[in-house]
């Protein structure tokens, strides 16, 4: 248990994703060998949006270097919900594409529910359509799994190993991080609280928690205090904050977690940036690969 001069462990999101990218293109390869051909991912990107742009960018970049077929779909801001839904029509029918992946925000004049139900349930390798997510719910095992918690799930038991047992509290109640991370971690036999902004003595509840899993969205809003000592923190949150020490007009990444202060008493903990973040894409190339296994009836690969 960490004392005041011992800090956390710094679990490094960084190197964790570089080592599943790799277990991926190992396992992609003796897919190929197997079947004659690659898993295909179709990102679809409507509008210019500076870091969805940049996001998917590195999403086609990793792609390729994993061995992994990438389509990418480009549309402008004024694209018509009918002509979105067209295309996702096309890419479900299209055997060279195992997964489909809308990137998210879409413009205001189109109803994202409407495009994720859209996706073919197999191909749904962000995990948001309401077949995958009941799965979950359900512990079924050929659920596609968000990418954002199952990158999570995936630190907490390399680092901690067996969970069963674990006191765990989610902050957070989001349909893409918050609801499935509470699943994943009932299906490890924790015992799951999920909090949010509004949940009375807050700070109590975050302070019972053995593992404490971050994603409400507010910029350091869990203090060092409200840590159990010796816990493990999972800070899911991006926040873009003024820097003005790096000069004028410069921001910096901060997380939902006070890193500064929880370092001093958490058992281990993620930073940001370089936690989380780099899991998002090595797991959905992950899910991808998953996917096609599941799609051609192979058994799906340990990784």
């Amino acid at each position: 248990m960490p004392d005041a001069q011992t800090t956390a462990h710094i679990i490094d999101g960084k190197a964790f994703a570089a080592g599943l990218r790799a277990r991926v293109a190992a396992e992609v390869a003796r897919f190929r060998d197997y079947h004659q051909g690659r898993p295909g991912l179709a990102v679809v990107l409507v509008g210019e949006d500076p870091a969805s742009q940049v996001y998917v960018r590195n999403k086609g970049k990793q792609t390729v270097e994993a061995g992994m077929e990438s389509f990418e779909h480009k549309l402008p801001a004024d694209t018509t919900q009918e002509q979105l839904l067209t295309l996702i029509a096309g890419l479900n029918h299209n055997d060279a594409v195992n997964g489909i992946l809308v990137q998210l925000p879409l413009p205001g004049h189109i109803d994202a529910e409407a495009v994720i139900d859209a996706i073919d349930p197999a191909k749904d390798v962000d995990g948001f359509h309401v077949v995958n997510t009941g799965k979950l719910t359900i512990g079924a095992d050929d659920a596609l799994v968000p990418c954002t918690p199952l990158g999570c799930l995936m630190m907490l038991k390399d680092h901690l190993g067996d969970l069963t047992g674990a006191r765990a509290l989610v902050l957070g109640r989001s349909n893409i991080v918050g609801k499935p991370m509470a699943s994943l971690l009932l299906r490890e036999h924790c015992t799951v609280t999920i909090a949010h902004s509004r949940t009375r003595d807050l700070a109590a509840e975050c302070a019972r928690a053995d593992i404490l899993v971050a994603a409400v969205g507010r910029e350091r809003m869990v203090k060092g205090d409200w840590i159990k000592p010796g816990a493990t923190v999972i800070d899911v949150g991006i926040n873009r904050i003024p820097a003005p020490e790096k000069g004028e007009g410069k921001t910096r990444l901060v997380g939902d977690v006070d890193f500064d202060a929880a370092v001093k008493v958490a058992g281990a903990i993620t930073p940001v940036p370089g936690g989380v973040g780099p899991m998002t894409i090595a797991c959905l190339l992950r899910n991808t690969l998953v996917a096609a296994c599941q799609q051609h009836g192979y058994a799906k690969p340990d990784l």
